[in-house]
């Protein structure tokens, strides 16, 4: 695998530039891989006994073994626990897990070529690439044997990023039929999960759940056999350097500058804070390439402990170090990458965070100035601030479901029905465009804003990119709250379905009064903005969610509540917002006495949270 150890070259900060190897060519390592196997206890599953009670006990095992494997889907994603150190989790993304999967992967991506070419297809390619967390070592091994047992020929990217990991199936001459990026974005150092993608673009939730259904009987009849050494190692591959490449020749093309085409960002000084991810290749092989003076940036060099602060642009701790370093150092902008570079956050000149409803606004902007009234696909957490602030610029919102791959598929989904739809886009940071393969890449979100930077300051403005979203009002209320499902871990899922769709039943009932199921109601896009009504198109529902619209006599519609099943965790998350200061407190106040309370739901949630909001205005 790539190394993820530093060489002596330095940055002006001292932070460190990770080695890769000096050519884009494919190189082969002679050594063997192996990992350690450490398999996980489950009772004399491999002892048969002849009575109906021994054969059923057995199958009682071998169901708990494959939920395993099912439990570690989280929408199109694979998340699990796979160093200890969490207290009440055990590991669970086991290397024979990871195998497993992998192997699936690997199967379903030749059975779609074979489908799709109509014969039998060999020497199908697929990458790998993950960030710096210290478990990845030893489960980027078991992915190479999983996919080696399904007769993949296997590439190994090392340390890269999401977003390059689908550009490696896109980009010559690499090419790949399928990737893999290994990351569990900003959770905790102990999690791990992977990431999967084909020449279309990230795999959809269904698709996922039907590679761990194979994958999970491939664990549970394996599961004291499992793959050790690589008889056939992957090849060794430098993408990052043909990925850095194309985003420096995307900002010099469309900058086009006047005075040094091949250093458009000369004279701008940019402050880079990546974490310790995998994003520090953003400053030494992007923007200092291109002329930039990125002095002052911080956390480059890969750790997968992540010692300063959790890689995330919603991590109050890395904005505050970010804004404080474009301060100190009178930078032009600032940016936070996540973990794995598919969420971005930025600064601006004056120090102001750009993230959430405001990243979307900055960007909707520089969207829409080159496709005057397309649609703009979102959460449904947007403020009604946003709304108005896309509308007044001549474009279109689509409110969705939450979930990043929600949103964007919402978007495909858009323009294969002839509805022009240019940016889809989720609080949390992830943003897809459709010039760029409607792919959520943090780095390339970043380029679009360089670029809208450089070409204000050739027009003659000296007043930063802040400016753009000057307009943009933000709601005086917002809380964001949670409600763990009191159940065994396999039985959360439907108890906070079932606390859901009470929440929706109470709601249409009138049962609380002032509050209104929000429907797409005469939205012009077509149906399935909030919910998917439309039986020959909606999509499949990864977690239940809906937002109600709430009024009283005084302030008239004011805010509203989103409740949704949380995909990662077994909890219930509460999102409100509100233009009254201090009704989000009245909100939940509501929402615990004539829902939680009246309906006993207090029963399968714990409201602990929501109760000490409702009593002090404090969360948590």
């Amino acid at each position: 695998m790539a190394s993820t150890s530093t060489s002596s070259i330095s940055l002006q900060t001292s932070a460190q530039k990770p080695s890769f190897p000096s050519n884009s060519a494919a190189t082969t390592f002679h050594t063997n891989l192996t990992f350690p196997y450490n398999p996980l206890p489950f009772t004399k599953f491999l002892c048969v006994r002849s009575s109906s009670t021994s054969k059923y006990y057995n199958e009682v095992v071998v169901d708990e073994e494959m939920d395993r494997i099912r439990r570690l889907q989280n929408g199109s994603d694979i998340r699990g626990v796979a160093l200890e150190g969490e207290k009440g989790r055990s590991v669970d993304l086991t290397p024979p897990a990871v195998e497993a999967i992998a192997e699936s992967f690997g199967e379903w991506v030749i059975n779609g070529l074979e489908k799709e070419r109509g014969q039998p297809v060999e020497n199908v390619k697929v990458s790998l690439g993950r960030d710096p967390r210290i478990s990845g070592a030893s489960l980027s091994v078991a992915v190479f044997s999983g996919l080696a047992r399904a007769g993949c020929l296997v590439f190994d990217m090392g340390l890269a990023t999401t977003p390059a990991c689908f550009m490696s199936t896109i980009l010559p001459p690499f090419s790949y039929d399928a990737s893999i990026m290994m990351t569990a974005s900003h959770l905790p150092y102990t999690r791990n999960g992977l990431k999967f993608f084909t020449k279309r673009g990230g795999l959809t939730s269904p698709e996922v759940e039907e590679i761990c259904d194979r994958a999970a009987r491939k664990y549970a009849n394996r599961l004291a056999k499992v793959s050790s050494v690589l008889r056939v190692p992957p090849s060794r591959v430098d993408f990052m350097s043909s990925y850095s490449e194309h985003l420096r020749n995307i900002i010099k093309e469309r900058v086009n500058h006047p005075l040094h085409y091949d250093t458009p960002l000369k004279g701008f000084q940019i402050v880079v804070n990546a974490g310790n991810g995998s994003g520090g290749f953003f400053t030494w092989d992007v923007l200092d390439k291109l002329g930039a003076d990125t002095f002052g940036s911080l956390h480059l060099k890969p750790d997968g402990m992540f010692p300063n602060h959790i890689p995330n642009p919603e991590d109050k701790v890395a904005m505050a170090l970010t804004r404080a370093a474009v301060l100190e150092n009178s930078a032009d902008l600032g940016i936070v990458f996540d973990t794995d570079v598919d969420r971005s956050g930025v600064v601006d000149n004056k120090g102001h965070p750009i993230n959430g409803d405001k990243l979307i606004a900055l960007i909707s902007a520089i969207v829409l100035k080159e496709h005057p009234g397309t649609t703009i696909v979102t959460d449904a957490r947007t403020s009604m601030a946003l709304t108005r602030f896309i509308t007044n610029r001549g474009g279109h919102h689509c409110l969705y479901r939450v979930g990043y791959r929600n949103v964007i598929d919402k978007g495909v989904q858009l323009n294969k029905d002839g509805i022009e739809t240019h940016l889809m886009m989720e609080t949390s940071g992830h943003g897809a465009l459709k010039e760029n393969f409607f792919l959520d890449d943090g780095a390339y979100m970043v380029v679009k804003i360089i670029i809208e930077m450089v070409r204000m300051k050739l027009a003659g403005s000296d007043e930063g990119i802040g400016s753009i979203i000057n307009d943009l009002e933000e709601p005086e209320d917002s809380v964001e709250l949670r409600m763990n499902v009191v159940s065994e871990p396999r039985y959360a899922k439907e108890k906070a379905i079932e606390a859901i769709e009470t929440f929706r039943q109470y709601v249409e009932e009138g049962r609380i009064e002032g509050w209104e199921l929000d429907t797409c109601g005469d939205c012009w896009v077509s149906e399935g903005c909030l919910a998917d009504t439309n039986e020959t198109s909606a999509a499949a529902v990864d977690a239940h969610m809906y937002r109600a619209k709430v009024s009283d006599e005084v302030h008239g519609q004011h805010g509203w509540v989103h409740i949704r099943q949380s995909i990662h965790n077994p909890n219930i998350a509460v999102n409100m917002q509100s233009s009254v200061p201090g009704c989000c407190q009245m909100m939940t106040i509501v929402l615990r006495d004539k829902f939680l309370i009246a309906s006993d739901m207090d029963r399968i949630l714990d409201i602990t949270e929501i109760d000490k909001y409702a009593k002090s205005g404090i969360v948590g």
